[in-house]
């Protein structure tokens, strides 16, 4: 007698959990004791978070780096060193985390949404020119999941009407367009450091770029207005105190010595898990475009085709599969123009009461799923499981 799915009472395909994360050993251990007897815990007398900052722009192939403790405080300081302020308006994609809006909000500006490119879900650039108004001031790419967005196109559009580029590379550390890792493509960009991410501290961020002056007015700004060699009481700009800790950083410099083999093996899991997934029928990996030369593969993103399913709805299928034991799964982003913070942010401050449909993302929203970075540290037994696990639902629904 067959084996019923798990949802259903039977055995499920999956027992053990997934890779750890996160990843540490006694490189984490070691630097944290240096900065515990050092007595510096604090950027402004330490050593850790300016040797980050140099490492991990090196690293992204930047000139300089600004830590802040969180990404969501780096796309607010990158917009106010971009001058974005009040009546602005600031285009990006609705497939994102909320973040990326919500900073537009936070400088008084207004996010704009334009529609993504339905392989690899980023801001689709031939759909740039119908947002720009008299009001834009940057555009804010998303390299979503590790996947780098159309750089050439963005910048494209940028430079013919002056408009700054932000890059939201939140999830895309290691990450490259045509050869060139993302961050410091576009005038600033910033990545964070949060639990999930593939480079943790628990939480940090910081602002990439390869201009002088944007890198000291970020620096000025993140440290309430000082200026490199000013004295302690010299403000010549109002700004806040965003110092990444020396804790945070004696993390993220051991993190960072593993992350170029991590990243290795989550992309040749992500090459052997595309494959063998050719074998469920309704479950597409998404491509990858060709001049994405590096992907980070903070999620492994796949398309969902309930008629290869009886169907079924996606969220029916991952409860499904979650039940086999594929517990490293996510449903997703809900786009912000139906989120109901950004809906009210943008009734309350901009009278702004009707939004258009976004097609391709709402699409998305309904048909992606995806799977968490730490399962592309696995094994090739463990991914195994992941196709047996779809191919089983597959097999009793279809």
């Amino acid at each position: 007698m067959s084996n019923p799915l798990a949802i259903d009472g039977g055995t499920p395909v999956r027992s053990q959990p997934f890779p750890a994360w996160p990843v540490f050993d006694h490189r984490e251990e070691r630097a944290l004791l240096e900065v515990l007897h050092s007595g510096h815990w604090g950027a402004l007398t330490g050593t850790k978070v300016p040797a980050f900052e140099k490492a991990f722009a090196q690293f992204q192939d930047a000139a300089y780096g600004v830590c802040v403790p969180n990404g969501t405080i780096a796309l607010e300081l990158a917009l106010r060193a971009l001058g974005v302020g009040p009546g602005d308006e600031v285009i990006t994609t609705p497939y994102t985390f909320i973040a990326t809006a919500s900073a537009a909000f936070a400088v008084g500006a207004r996010p704009v949404f334009v529609d993504i490119d339905p392989d690899s879900l980023n801001l689709d650039p031939d759909r740039l020119e119908a947002a720009i108004t008299e009001r834009t001031k940057v555009i804010a790419p998303v390299h979503i999941g590790g996947h780098s967005a159309d750089m050439d196109g963005v910048l494209r559009v940028a430079a013919a009407h002056g408009l700054r580029v932000l890059e939201d590379a939140a999830q895309a550390w290691g990450a490259s367009w045509r050869g060139r890792r993302v961050g410091a493509l576009g005038d600033l960009g910033i990545f964070s450091f949060q639990s999930s991410k593939n480079i943790t501290a628990g939480e940090g961020g910081i602002v990439l770029t390869n201009d002088a002056e944007l890198a000291e007015l970020c620096w000025s700004i993140h440290n309430v207005g000082r200026v490199p060699g000013g004295e302690w009481y010299q403000h010549e700009r109002l700004g806040s105190n965003l110092r990444m800790t020396e804790w945070q950083a004696a993390v993220l410099l051991a993190q960072l010595e593993r992350l170029p083999e991590q990243l290795a093996l989550r992309e040749a899991n992500a090459r052997y898990l595309a494959e063998r997934l050719a074998a469920v029928p309704g479950l597409t990996p998404l491509p990858t475009d060709p001049h994405v030369t590096q992907h980070a593969r903070h999620l492994f993103a796949i398309r969902f085709e309930p008629a290869a399913f009886g169907d079924r709805s996606r969220d029916e299928f991952l409860a499904a599969w979650r039940a086999e034991g594929i517990a490293a799964t996510s449903a997703g982003y809900i786009p912000l123009h139906q989120s109901p913070a950004i809906r009210r942010a943008l009734e309350s401050r901009f009278e702004v009461h009707d939004l258009p449909s976004f097609p391709v993302a709402e699409r998305a929203a309904q048909n992606t799923l995806w799977l968490f970075q730490n399962a592309l540290l696995d094994d090739r037994a463990g991914l195994d499981t992941i196709v047996e696990a779809a191919l089983k639902i597959q097999r009793a629904w279809g």
